[in-house]
């Protein structure tokens, strides 16, 4: 597995550029990060690699993420890049899915939610 080599926070771009041993660097930008979605730049650009290169640490922020949780996927929990990406495809739209989501309304549409029985 590769590790990281280098590690900094590019405030042109807004994005944390990683330099791994195997040439390949990734950048992403903090707000699509759990941990770092409240950083301001100049908590970004203080940050520490473990001397295993497997860990990328923001000391301002008492942060830090695995390498391999960025490798996998996109450094937070199944749920929260779930959650982010339903919030990204709800946020689309297209003819298609206008027509779909009237095609659903003619068949009653969604349910609608029960009200629990309100006690006397």
């Amino acid at each position: 597995m590769p590790t990281a080599v280098s590690a900094h926070y590019d405030q042109q771009t807004e994005r944390v550029i990683i330099a791994l041993s195997s040439g390949l660097e990734i950048a992403f930008k903090p707000h699509d990060v759990p941990c770092l979605v409240c950083a301001a730049p100049s908590q970004l650009a203080r940050m520490e690699l473990s001397p295993s290169g497997l860990e990328i640490h923001f000391p301002d922020l008492d942060k830090k993420f695995s390498l391999s949780a960025l490798l996998e996927g996109f450094l937070g929990s199944w749920q929260w890049t779930a959650a982010h990406m339903g919030k990204v495809g709800g946020a689309s739209t297209s003819i298609r899915k206008t027509n779909a989501a009237r095609a659903n309304g003619r068949l009653g549409g969604r349910p609608r939610k029960v009200q629990p029985a309100q006690k006397a």
